[in-house]
């Protein structure tokens, strides 16, 4: 659109006052602000003076161009000429303030008007609804009506925009049919939009059926209320009608659309709407493309996502960037992640804490500390003032690294906390090993934020990690006194931190608890006896499984086959591990292989495992090959233990314990040439074997013991025990330090 030029005295001879409002009434409506002001310096230059009809379009060009000083000085002259119980003047004056969040001086203004119209009660209104405090506007409202003034749509349409409570929008809906508003379009598509945004999509789906007049706006607002509850199948219909009845879908019709879509993981018919978006021949910006994007790595197809970004050229904004960032971050594609953000900060474009926040959890899952650390020197050096989310993902990076004095610190330094914080200080220590000072952290936590799901379950995981049963049935019976379940995620915590701390009676009673238990749940219970010797058990409790519906994962899987293979079961390991495939159409990983190996070797059945390894592997695999090893030296086999031997000698391993394990297998052999072999391309690569040790917790302190070792600071105590306790052990029967289980029940 061309610009009309201010008006001069070189463009107008004898210009008045009259004329020159004219030219800035019409440049303001063209949205020509700064020739507005212009026009205005022009118009002073004759000494044409202005008038009542002159400030109200100089105030609304200030509030537009962020000057807020000329707007001051205009509010001056105003006063000095006289103009101050202008209605028309004082409601521009009151949205100027408003706008700059005045709120104090606006009220000002409105309160010394001798007479007020319903134009600056509609500006007071709308600086208070603006302002977040919608009582106050309410409050106004009902006044304005006492005094015997109506409302006009303005002044409902600016209520409208502050209501988020349904007695609210009813309240007002109410008032535009008693004062006949309801063939206004913009009022009613403001109606339609909070509705749904109330959670009311069905009386918008009412209200929107009763209009006489229908724009896109009113399409696509119930098009997005459908697609903020997740009905696809509404939306689908409503974009049918709108063909119908010959209304052309635009942008903003689609974007809510894909957001559904990606919510509900629906790549199909993802796929489908960004067809019709092409077909459309719509003029794609950033908001359509990022949503797409987010609904791509949402729906986990990165490279979908990839070519949208890259198609973007130099147009994208730090909206776009963010996305991708996070989209990788969630879709395990953390080194991604850091690519683009360094691709991001190449191209010149200032990240927002939301980009910071993503970074620093892909940081936090590579384990990267240099990088972690990088990002935050970047947030000082850029001057970027951290958010309380950037400031959370920075505890979590430096704790998830291993670095707590960082991470405390930061939390130290942190103006302002909520529960994220506090969970992520909390969950740093306990993940560390340090469960004493995060159940200190926990107990201070209580009385400033209330615990969550989320605080329990990294205590519970931190107790499961260290065998700390006493901590975890304190923990356990803080959860039964906070009232928070049933939660799903505590409960399946629980059940793995008995099953880890041996206590399986206690897991199988919180299991048997659930309202409804989960694939993880599952896992946890049958991993759990499992790997306490209950193989029978775990496969009463995996039938069980099958026969509650829900479909069986490559991890289910792992741990059914680990609790044979730990238990001798072995045809009904392998039976499992042909179903996979056969029944459930998973395809076996490595890790399942090595399972079935492990079972093969531990039944003594060398041949069996080694051949299952020559035609299942196709890279040579270390810890595989060991455990045929070892079960060649257990059942003396020496004919393939030479063969195994030769192979891992080939791989050259790094570790030290290959090689020990190696030379034991030789000696039980009574091959000495190959033990000697051994211990010299042991010593040449300069490797040496880590002392065997242990750990016990005692009051959330973890005390690590190593073979041959008597730094300890209480060794010599230690030792004067276990010399007093030695003979009195031997002189007990067997029977008699033995409980059975039905006992301890």
């Amino acid at each position: 659109m061309s610009r009309s030029k201010p008006f001069s005295l070189n463009s107008l001879s004898g210009a008045t006052t009259k004329s020159y409002n004219a030219m800035i009434n019409r440049l303001s409506s063209e949205g020509a602000f700064s020739d507005v002001l212009l026009t205005y310096s022009s118009m002073l230059s004759p000494d044409t003076p202005p008038d009542a009809h002159t400030f109200p379009s100089l105030l609304k060009a200030c509030t537009y161009l962020d000057l807020f000083s000329y707007g001051l000085s205009f509010h001056q002259r105003v006063i000095v000429d006289g103009y101050s119980s202008d209605a028309y003047i004082a409601s521009s004056l009151i949205s100027f303030y408003s706008k700059f969040g005045h709120t104090q001086t606006a009220r000002k203004v409105f309160d010394r008007m001798t007479e007020r119209s319903v134009f600056p009660w509609t500006a007071m209104i709308g600086c208070y609804t603006r302002a977040g405090e919608l009582d106050v506007a309410f409050s106004m409202y009902d006044m304005m009506r006492h005094q015997g003034v109506h409302p006009n749509p303005v002044t409902v349409l600016g209520l409208l925009s502050g209501v988020l409570e349904l007695v609210h929008l009813q309240c007002l809906h109410a008032c535009v049919i008693r004062y006949g508003f309801g063939s206004d379009l913009a009022l009613a598509n403001s109606l339609l939009n909070v509705y749904c945004k109330c959670g009311r999509v069905e009386d918008a789906h009412f209200l929107f059926e009763l209009m006489e007049e229908r724009d896109v706006i009113s399409w696509n607002s119930l098009v997005s209320g459908y697609a903020q509850v997740g009905n696809i199948r509404e939306v689908m219909q409503i974009l049918i009608r709108m063909k119908t009845d010959g209304i052309e879908p635009d942008e903003q019709t689609f974007v809510p659309f894909v957001s559904a879509v990606a919510m509900q993981n629906e790549l199909r018919l993802g796929k489908l709407v960004h067809g019709h978006i092409l077909r459309a021949g719509l003029d794609l910006n950033s908001n359509i493309e990022t949503s797409l994007i987010g609904m791509y790595l949402k729906c986990r197809n990165v490279s979908s996502a990839f070519r949208i970004f890259e198609g973007l050229m130099h147009n994208k904004d730090v909206v776009t960037w963010s996305a991708m960032i996070s989209g990788l971050v969630q879709n395990d594609c953390e080194d991604m992640a850091i690519g683009i953000f360094r691709r991001m900060v190449k191209s010149k474009v200032m990240p927002s804490t939301a980009t910071i926040s993503s970074v620093l959890a892909a940081c936090a899952e590579l384990g990267s500390f240099s990088l972690g650390a990088s990002v935050h020197g970047y947030i000082f050096r850029q001057r970027i003032k951290p958010d309380v989310p950037s400031q959370n993902s920075l505890v979590t990076m430096y704790a998830k690294c291993g670095h707590l004095e960082q991470s405390c610190s930061v939390f130290d330094r942190m103006s302002s906390r909520d529960r994220v914080s506090w969970n992520a200080i909390v969950s740093g220590h306990a993940q560390n090993g340090h469960l004493c000072k995060a159940l200190l952290l926990f107990n201070e936590m209580r009385g400033i934020q209330r615990p969550d799901s989320i605080t329990f379950v990294s205590l519970l995981q931190a107790c499961a990690a260290i065998g700390a049963l006493h901590q975890g049935k304190w923990i356990h019976s803080f959860v039964t006194r906070s009232c928070l379940g049933p939660c799903i995620s505590i409960d399946t915590a629980l059940v793995d931190m008995y099953s880890k701390c041996g206590d399986l009676g206690s897991a199988q009673k919180c299991f048997d608890r659930m309202p409804l238990q989960d694939l993880v749940s599952w896992s946890s219970i049958i991993a759990g006896y499992g790997s306490h010797g209950k193989g029978e058990t775990a496969l009463r409790m995996y039938n069980e499984f099958l026969l509650s519906g829900i479909r069986p994962n490559h991890v289910i899987y792992l741990l059914i086959l680990s609790a044979c293979s730990h238990n001798g079961l072995v045809s009904q390991g392998l039976s499992l591990f042909h179903s996979m495939t056969k029944d459930w159409g998973i395809e076996p990983r490595l890790e399942h292989h090595a399972c079935v190996v492990d079972l093969l070797s531990r039944a003594g059945r060398v041949e069996e495992a080694y051949d299952f390894y020559k035609r299942t592997f196709l890279e040579p695999s270390m810890d595989v090959l060991c455990m045929i090893l070892d079960a060649c030296r257990k059942t003396g086999n020496v004919e393939v233990g030479d063969i195994v031997g030769r192979e891992i000698v080939k791989l050259k391993p790094g570790n030290a314990e290959n090689y020990v394990q190696l030379s034991h297998s030789y000696a039980s052999m009574k091959k000495w040439d190959g033990v000697g072999e051994v211990w010299n391309q042991m010593k040449s690569l300069h490797l040496k074997k880590q002392p065997g040790w242990s750990f016990i917790e005692l009051n959330g302190i973890i005390t690590t013991f190593f073979t041959d070792h008597s730094s300890h600071p209480q060794f010599e105590e230690i030792m004067l025990v276990l010399k007093f306790l030695g003979p009195e052990m031997r002189k007990l029967d067997v029977h008699d330090i033995i409980i059975p289980s039905e006992e301890q029940g």
